[in-house]
């Protein structure tokens, strides 16, 4: 679904993606690990078209950069835990920007009964269908995440690239948004790449991890197969231990 192959990138001089090649299956959910500045943001906004790169990068077997923008669009979705709001949107207008890459003809084209299903549809599966007539500007950190994530599925791609997903969500809503990530996968010819601060999460969500330090692949191998020992290199600590040590409480 998504193949990347010798992928570098980064800020003006500063490369920060050095040669990077990984793949992501059809239905499979990739989760990518590695402590703060190794790349994971970059990489995400690199494959997302944000910033330039070098490589080869295809979706379902089309190069990206074969595509424009909004045909790209409609291949990969970027949930970004920087998301703004420049305007006092609600809820169900925040939303419905999500379907831009589906719109023809003039600037301000009108709503489509898709455009309407596909919101809808999105807002429910997210849990903010309440909120839809709220304006973005009052609702909570994790309330705007959920948003976020709603506006992703409306845009209905092929591959969603998350960025923090669960950052501001309570428990509840962080099972319930895994959950739907995890329905979403299993519909049709879609995948997930996803970066996690908190490794328990990410494990426990992720088919797949990718391991980046300093730019490069450590390591990318299936969860249940994966070295946990590469993780302690990653993070130079004994993470085993030290999750065996803040989790213990609930055993």
């Amino acid at each position: 679904m998504l193949t990347v192959e010798h992928l570098s990138c980064g800020y003006g001089k500063t490369q920060v993606i050095h040669d990077l090649s990984f793949q992501v299956k059809v239905g499979e959910r990739l989760c990518i690990l590695g402590p703060n500045g190794c790349g994971k943001t970059t990489l995400l906004r690199a494959l997302a078209g944000v910033l330039p790169w070098q490589g080869r990068v295809e979706a379902d077997g089309v190069s990206l950069q074969e595509l424009s923008p909004k045909q790209r669009a409609k291949k990969i979705a970027l949930m970004s835990q920087f998301s703004q709001t420049a305007f006092d949107y609600t809820v169900y207008e925040a939303v419905m920007l999500g379907r831009y890459a589906h719109r023809n003809g003039s600037l301000f084209p009108a709503e489509t009964a898709a455009d309407r299903d596909a919101v809808e549809d999105a807002l429910r599966r997210t849990g903010v269908w309440e909120l839809r007539e709220q304006s973005v500007t009052r609702l909570s950190g994790g309330q705007l995440q959920r948003v976020f994530l709603a506006r992703a599925f409306a845009q209905e791609p092929q591959i969603i690239l998350l960025d923090e997903p669960a950052n501001h969500l309570d428990p509840r809503y962080q099972a319930e948004l895994l959950e739907n990530l995890r329905e979403w996968t299993a519909d049709k010819k879609k995948c997930v790449a996803g970066v996690f601060h908190d490794i328990s999460l990410a494990l426990a969500f992720a088919d797949t991890a990718l391991l980046l330090e300093g730019g490069r692949a450590l390591a990318c191998s299936l969860v249940e197969t994966l070295d946990m020992k590469l993780l302690d290199r990653l993070y130079g600590m004994d993470v085993r231990s030290y999750m065996k040590q803040i989790y213990g409480r609930w055993e």
